[in-house]
């Protein structure tokens, strides 16, 4: 049965990655730009650029049909996923309480988190929800709307190392691993242990989750591990080593946008190989990943701090100026650490029906130290983000489609329909 299961595996991996696609498009339409992406373009090596787009055709039954389309892509090839990876962790984790099936244990069932591993930290209050208490929905609700670590880290701690790996694989992201908490230096031990958990309702003990422990490394054939000429420690102290990434998350760039099409187009997949998602988790999801932070009450967050715009890098950027009309909508994550930014984006014009899926990632480390916080977000990263998804935007708006997509189950809130409407 393993020996059959890893076959299966190999195989959807082959189909991904091994399947004909378009390596020229991409290369001539940013190369016809050179205003917008010389920065990159002069040594798109250096800038670590990858990026696949995929476009979109709906049949008669609005079912959607994918072309792809690359810019050196590499699934060997290493780049940091930072906080990308909290996308699977988020489906993940209403998975397991579907699977679960316990009677009284859902996503908004208060949690306490214990220790019991050395630097495990424990939390039974949660200030920024409605009710003030921990719960699996508020901590997806903070992933989605303004990429909080530590909910991650605690989606991290319910599923266990074992068991998030075991649906990686399970779903096709074969060249990918999550193996760390983050922002905390988790790595080597200290990952492989997770905390004891307590589902509760008033004084009722819904579900207890024993300390897990997964002996597991999960060794990837990856390059591009050993990046740069310095970085600082722990103790800020410059020690004038290359960089390592060895024992780190890993997350190819076709196995997010994999994940995301399950996401987000579960009817374009085999059963077999769909989500143990219930409708509302699917609106759960799609409802949080496409708003912008002053869309919620709960979390309720400083505009300062977290701008329309905030997570939103591919089409929008991080320009604090944009206040998006809502017309156009991106389901995204986006992950940004060690002078990478990556977005994972499925980007819809509800007015014009334009929709397409595009994933990218790039890296902008002059000075080549890690951890110095000194990276060029602001000059290059960013920009050539949002220009990479309005430049697919501009080229999709002009593409003839047979079918116009039926986009009704990704329109959310009574403003945004009945500006279509009008």
């Amino acid at each position: 049965m393993k020996i059959l299961l890893s076959f299966c595996l190999l195989f959807i991996s082959y189909k991904i990655y091994a399947q004909p696609m378009d390596t020229l498009f991409l290369k001539n339409l940013i190369e016809s730009h050179p205003e917008l992406f010389k920065a990159v373009l002069d040594d798109p090596q250096r800038k670590q650029v990858q990026i696949l787009y995929t476009q979109i055709d709906r049949d008669k039954h609005n079912k959607p049909h994918f072309t792809s389309f690359s810019y050196r892509l590499n699934p060997n090839w290493y780049f940091y996923p930072a906080s990308t990876v909290k996308l699977p962790a988020s489906i993940f984790a209403l998975e397991k309480i579907n699977e679960l099936k316990i009677k009284g244990l859902d996503k908004n069932t208060p949690l306490k988190i214990d220790s019991a591993w050395e630097r495990q930290t424990t939390v039974e209050i949660d200030s920024s929800s409605a009710n003030g208490l921990p719960s699996i929905g508020h901590y997806i609700k903070k992933i989605l709307l303004t990429s909080d670590n530590d909910a991650f880290n605690r989606l991290y701690e319910f599923l266990g190392r074992a068991d998030i790996n075991r649906r990686l694989k399970k779903y096709g992201a074969s060249h990918s691993r999550i193996i760390n908490r983050l922002a905390i230096g988790d790595k080597g031990e200290w990952a492989k242990h997770t905390n004891p958990i307590t589902f509760y309702k008033d004084d009722q003990l819904i579900y207890q989750q024993a300390a897990q422990y997964d002996p597991q490394d999960y060794p990837l054939d990856l390059q591009n591990l050993i990046r740069g000429k310095a970085y600082r420690d722990a103790n800020d102290s410059l020690i004038h080593k290359p960089y390592s990434f060895e024992g780190l998350n890993a997350y190819a760039l076709a196995d997010q946008q994999l994940i995301m099409k399950k996401l987000l187009f579960p009817e374009a997949f085999p059963k077999k190989e769909r989500f143990h998602l219930r409708d509302e988790d699917y609106r759960f999801i799609y409802y949080y990943m496409s708003r912008f932070p002053q869309e919620s009450d709960f979390p309720k967050y400083d505009s300062t701090e977290f701008w329309p715009t905030y997570s939103k890098l591919l089409f929008f950027g991080r320009e604090k100026g944009v206040h998006p009309d809502g017309g156009i909508r991106s389901f995204n994550k986006y992950g940004d650490s060690y002078g990478y930014n990556i977005d994972n984006a499925y980007i819809i014009d509800f007015k014009n029906g334009v929709e397409f899926l595009l994933t990218a990632v790039v890296q902008s480390n002059n000075n080549e130290i890690y951890n110095d916080s000194v990276y060029e977000y602001e000059e290059v990263t960013y920009p050539f983000l949002k220009n990479l998804g309005r430049l697919v935007y501009e080229h999709e708006l002009k593409r003839e489609k047979k079918v116009k997509p039926d986009l009704g189950k990704f329109i959310f809130g009574e403003s945004l329909s009945q500006k279509l409407a009008n």
